[in-house]
This record gives C-alpha cells, structure tokens and sequence, in this order.
C-alpha cells in the first residue's frame, strides 16, 4: 500500500502558480509532520515545507516564505502546497515526506529531518519553472 501519493506539478512560466497535492495513508496522517522535500538536478535536498496533522503548526524554508502556504484536509488526509510567485529557481522534482511525531519535535525541527530521517515518501513530482 502506498502511503503518500503525490499530484499536481508541471510547468509553468517565472510568476505563475501551481499546486501539489498529497494523498496520505490515515497511518502516514495522523499526528505527522508532513512536508515537501524538493531536489533540483546537481543540487542537495531541501526541505521547503512542513505541516503538523496534529496541530496545524507549519514551518517554511527562507526561499519559500511569504510565496508557498501549506495545508491540511483533515477529512481527505491530504497536504496542499500552494506555490505562488514561482522562478525558476523552483524547478525541481518536489517529494511528499511523513514523519510520525516524536515527543517535543517542533515542526522546525521536521523540516530538516524530513530529508532523511522519514517514516514516508512519495515517488515525487516534477515542478519546472521556466524564465
């Protein structure tokens, strides 16, 4: 059983919008940090985006703050990340990651850790940007 499915992505032009949407298992969901891992081609994972199922904390990346909004359906278990504003700088192919909550770990804290240190991940989607 698959336990995160991504959609969405695509392309699209510098200043457009898309959205990725994760569907996750009701095990991958509950009480999880669940976030957007993204890899660009020659570059290090980054992780761009993190939500607590449990609590709505959320948590972004510096590149990303003020132009991505995470969220959370909790009736359809499924994570949205709504890109606004894209460059190109964007492009990457973008992975769903889950991590149950451990004790006292703030969604800070998940974001780094989502990079390795998951319970999940999807096969990913490809975003590209293009100028």
């Amino acid at each position: 059983q698959k336990q995160l499915v991504e959609s969405g992505g695509g392309s699209v032009q510098a200043g457009g919008s898309l959205a990725l949407s994760c569907a996750a298992s009701e095990y991958a969901y509950k009480n999880s940090h669940i976030g957007w891992v993204r890899r660009a081609p020659g570059k290090e994972r980054e992780g761009v985006a993190v939500i607590f199922t449990g609590g709505g904390n959320t948590y972004y990346a510096d590149s990303v703050q003020g132009r991505f909004i995470i969220s959370q359906d909790n009736a359809e278990n499924t994570i949205t990340l709504q890109m606004n504003n894209l460059n190109p700088e964007d492009t990457a192919m973008y992975y769903c990651a889950a991590r149950r909550a451990r004790p006292g770990e703030t969604a800070v804290q998940a974001l780094g850790l989502l990079m390795y240190e998951y319970d999940h991940w999807g096969r990913g989607t490809q975003v590209t940007v293009s100028s």
